[in-house]
């Protein structure tokens, strides 16, 4: 590209400039090309047609400047540096008080890769900046066309692809760890991308460190308040334009060459011309009548495309995506500008102080919207007349007389610096600092003492601040506020925003109205306590469903509840509840871009949860659960429900067991208490859910990355929903199948299936014991023993009734093991315990207490119920039968009817024998055949010996002589034969 051709204005300044490069570089080289190129591109936007404002962000400087300059050219066209498709949020402005920023929000993207949504775009304003002078101008002076000419959202992070990723990767330096938002305030914008109007910081680390120190500042916002707002305070319109063009050429000449950065930087120019030549064309208007307000950066441009006779038709604007956005109103803050444009903490709030005190020296009278919070009523404005805009005056050079004046020295303000120092001291005496009027002197000195090391007459704000945190901070911060914080409160504050009522989505005024019987200004800031009263007024139950949607689905701080819970078939009478909707307006201003109603935007979550790629079974069951909560829909929990039987098929894990049994024992409790019949998906549910985890149970058992509370949660499903699912119709054979084809390795696994086994009968308790005794009788093993005890821990989940047993392992290893053994591995038993099993804690020491005794002196006589020698129940009663009987068959007499179903069912037809009749030598079956008798009598649990031969009672039936209580416990068993 050929440079720009040139005009007599700047030769004296490029002689100069030519002269001093040849001098200092020995040389014409390339330090004489980025002079001499500075000059050019100030030239270039001097002559330009339509008139360029060099602006920089929240400048006060570039604030009193716009209006200065608006309320006397009254352009008729104001093109701006904004995203276009802002442009009808932006008389919502007057609805809000100051700072807000403006959104563009796309939840659901088209175009974009996926993981980076939701995508959010905000373009903060407050008070003390250009923009809102021209915004406010445009707005409410009649005639006067305000048009956005930069790229769209969309194109935003079409354009930029590391900007739009920077919110999904982070590369952990220390440097962003600092940089991080450190409060409430400084999130309002959340992961946003900011588009900043009027960007103006050198990219070149080199030269902002350079600037730094030399200028003997601390950071860029101290040098731009001290080299750049102070100067052009009080400077006219062209030396602004001037200066302003200067700094942006001499910051892009001197970029790095970060090739993405500088295209896109370029595409944007080249858009914005486009669209200005767009409007000039189609409405006719004259340049002349035109305002372009743009970043200094920006106005600086050399790319084709510049001016009013730039090139056309050679750059082509890509369409958007698919991706809808909507767009709206957020809060906004001092704090939140700084943090997320890399700010000086406290820069916003003394530049909004410096443009009250510029406002008050030069008695310019700013541009404020109507109805603006704060603002005064004034008269009503008339319509701009034909010629209201008079032809640009010829360019002069004013640059060359900024460059050679001397720095202006302003003098000390004792009075302004004396206020300052007794404020910052009473100040800290209100936060637990020890400071007294001596510091207030201390202060006073400190801050000349800096400035004037600094090279300053008059102690800017930061050299007080630095003053007062030297002076009072000392060692340690007593309060919640260190003395830097507190100097940028007695500065300003950090002004924080808020959205009007008539600016809000429609979600969010709905959410206030139904919140209004509450009584409580809820757009304020700060938190708010709520008593809900349900019994006394039923109104307010309506209220308490929106306070639990709102909790569910807005920030944990927004709706706190303190007294009241909602759980399936519960419902509170009274609830207490701390709300804080004014603080988290932008998180309400966000969700009604969701959805119309809270109702609306919570089934869409609870679907996209569901439904999503990564939803598990026991996601899909939370989603029920929370329909049922807040929704009460049963057609909705129906689906979902429905939905969890693909998941949990499509499942090939155990991860999720312990939730999934938690949520589907409530589910099926809360229906069996508030329906008469069980849903179809929940028997669906249990059905499959006992098929599947069959399925996986030996698996499981043997896969080392499964968790022992994990099985243990598969089989606590299988165990307590047995009944409903045999009675749906599955088979009891599949789960014995299952844990005997289980054969794990692990201690704790080992114990689980145990425990198992005693449930489903093939493992008696007494074996069980016996097991665990052994366990300690092996040295080998008592290490791991306390794994062993874990196992058991958590098979109180399936079987509960094995705390006995539980009490009895963990009371024997206490008992038998000596302290060399126990003492090393009891830590590694209680963090285990406390990591594995805690909420199965209540129920072991519940069980201990029951066992044990509960006061210290009868500890010494107890004796343990394991310990206790078990008699047999049968040995007093067959004692007593022995002695009494007569000889002879008399329990057979006494009970026929059982003597005649045992006949029948062995095939005797002789029937009884006649009392004169001879006795027979007895039964000659069971003689014949022992091994039977003694097999009835193990089933039925009876014990006892055969009787001695050649014993007279040898007449009788010999399986009453040696089991006399076998008949009467075979009589109510067959006494339907």
């Amino acid at each position: 590209m050929s440079g720009p051709q040139e005009s007599g204005v700047f030769t004296a300044l490029r002689t100069q400039l030519q002269g001093a490069a040849t001098e200092f570089a020995g040389g014409p080289d390339a330090l004489e090309g980025i002079l001499l190129g500075m000059v050019d591109d100030v030239d270039r936007a001097v002559r330009e047609p339509l008139e360029i404002f060099p602006v920089c962000h929240h400048s006060p400087a570039s604030a009193l400047a716009m209006a200065r300059r608006l309320r006397e050219k009254q352009p008729k066209v104001v093109y701006l540096e904004l995203c276009e498709d802002m442009a009808p949020l932006l008389t919502e402005l007057r609805n809000c008080r100051l700072p807000v920023a403006v959104q563009a929000f796309a939840g659901e993207i088209d175009g974009f890769p996926q993981e980076w949504a939701p995508l959010s775009v905000v373009a903060p304003i407050t008070e003390a900046s250009a923009e809102y002078q021209a915004i406010a101008y445009a707005l409410d002076t009649p005639g006067v066309e305000l048009v956005l000419v930069d790229r769209s959202s969309d194109h935003v992070f079409q354009w930029d692809r590391a900007t739009a990723t920077k919110a999904t990767e982070t590369d952990g330096s220390p440097a962003e760890a600092e940089e991080a938002p450190k409060s409430e305030e400084a999130a309002l914008h959340g992961e946003a991308v900011g588009v900043e109007i009027g960007d103006l910081r050198p990219r070149f680390a080199e030269l902002e460190e350079h600037l730094l120190r030399h200028g003997k500042v601390r950071h860029w916002s101290e040098w731009w308040h001290q080299y750049v707002e102070v100067p052009l305070g009080d400077s006219d319109h062209d030396t602004y334009r001037q200066v302003m063009f200067l700094i942006g050429s001499l910051f892009r000449r001197l970029a790095p060459g970060d090739g993405d950065r500088v295209r896109v930087d370029e595409d944007r120019e080249r858009y914005m011309w486009t669209r200005m030549r767009e409007h000039l064309t189609a409405t006719g208007t004259d340049p002349e009548d035109c305002l372009y307000v743009c970043g200094a950066f920006h106005a600086a441009s050399r790319v084709e495309e510049f001016g009013v006779a730039g090139r056309s038709g050679a750059f082509t604007i890509s369409p958007r995506t698919a991706t809808t956005w909507q767009y709206g109103l957020i809060p906004s803050s001092h704090a939140a500008i700084e943090a997320q444009f890399g700010l000086a903490a406290g820069s916003v709030s003394i530049a909004a102080t410096q443009w009250q005190k510029s406002l008050n020296r030069t008695r310019v009278r700013p541009y404020r919207l109507e109805g603006q919070a704060g603002a005064r009523k004034s008269r009503a404005k008339k319509a701009l007349p034909a010629a209201a805009s008079a032809a640009q005056a010829p360019a002069t050079d004013r640059l060359t007389g900024f460059l050679h004046q001397p720095p202006v020295l302003d003098s000390l303000d004792e009075a302004e610096l004396l206020g300052w120092s007794v404020d910052i001291v009473r100040a800290a005496r209100r936060n637990g600092y020890l400071a007294s009027t001596a510091d207030a002197i201390a202060v006073f000195e400190t801050s000349i003492l800096l400035a004037g090391m600094r090279d300053r007459a008059k102690p800017t704000p930061y050299d007080f601040q630095d003053a007062a945190v030297t002076c009072i901070e000392k060692d340690s911060v007593p309060g919640r506020r260190d003395v830097r914080r507190l100097v940028e409160i007695m500065m300003g504050g950090d002004r924080i925003g808020q959205v009007g009522y008539e600016a809000l989505p429609p979600l969010a005024r709905d959410v206030y109205d139904r919140l209004e019987p509450l009584g409580l200004k809820l757009q304020q800031r700060g938190v708010q306590r709520a008593l809900l009263d349900i019994a006394g007024r039923p109104e307010l139950e309506a209220c308490s469903d929106v306070l639990w949607m709102l909790r569910r689905l807005m920030p944990a701080g927004a709706a706190r509840p303190i007294m009241g819970e909602r759980r399936l078939g519960e419902r509170s009478i009274q609830e207490s509840w701390d709300l804080a909707l004014g603080t988290h307006q932008r998180a309400l201003i966000e969700l009604g871009y969701e959805g119309v109603s809270l109702e609306q935007v919570l089934e869409q979550r609870l679907r996209r949860d569901a439904y999503g790629p990564r939803a598990t079974t026991a996601g899909v069951l939370a989603a029920v659960e929370d329909t049922l909560l807040y929704l009460r829909s049963g057609r909705l929990a129906d689906e979902l429900g429905t939905h969890a039987l693909k998941v949990l098929a499509a499942e090939r894990s155990v991860d999720g067991a312990p939730e999934v049994l938690r949520r589907a024992r409530a589910l099926l409790a809360y229906y069996r208490t508030s329906q008469p019949e069980l849903p179809a998906w929940i028997e669906s549910f249990v059905k499959a859910g006992y098929a599947h985890y069959c399925t996986l149970l030996p698996t499981a058992f043997r896969d080392g990355d499964a968790t022992v509370g994990q099985v243990a949660a598969m089989l606590g499903f299988l165990f307590s929903m047995e009944s409903l699912a045999l009675s749906l119709g599955c088979d009891r054979t599949q789960l014995e199948l299952a844990v005997a084809q289980s054969h794990p390795d692990d201690p704790s696994k080992t114990a689980l299936l145990w425990a198992a086994q005693v449930q489903l009968g093939t493992l008696s308790r007494a074996e069980l014991r016996s097991r665990c005794a052994t366990l300690l009788d092996n040295p080998l093993v008592v290490p791991s023993y306390p794994r062993y005890l874990n196992g058991f821990v958590h098979a109180l989940e399936p079987v509960p009734g094995l705390a006995d047993v539980v009490v009895e392992a963990v009371s024997n290893a206490f008992g038998r093991l000596p302290d060399t053994v126990l003492l090393p591995w009891l830590p590694l038993l209680i963090t285990t315990l406390r990591k594995g099993a805690a909420d199965l804690a209540p129920l072991l020491i519940r069980e201990a207490g029951r066992i044990f005794p509960g006061r210290l002196p009868a500890l010494d006589a107890w004796i343990p119920p394991w310990r206790v020698p078990q008699e047999d129940p049968f040995a007093a009663s067959r004692a007593q039968r022995a002695a009494t009987a007569p000889r002879g068959a008399a329990l057979l007499a006494a009970h026929p009817a059982t003597c005649d179903a045992v006949a029948e069912l062995l095939g005797c037809e002789d029937g009884w024998q006649p009392h004169d009749a001879p006795a027979r030598p007895g039964a000659a079956l069971l003689s014949t055949h022992p091994v039977t008798c003694d097999a009835v009598a193990e089933l039925l649990g009876c014990e006892g010996d055969w009787a001695a031969e050649g014993d007279t009672a040898a007449a009788g039936a010999a399986l009453t002589l040696r089991h006399p209580a076998t008949a009467e416990a075979l009589e109510p068993l067959l006494a339907d034969r």
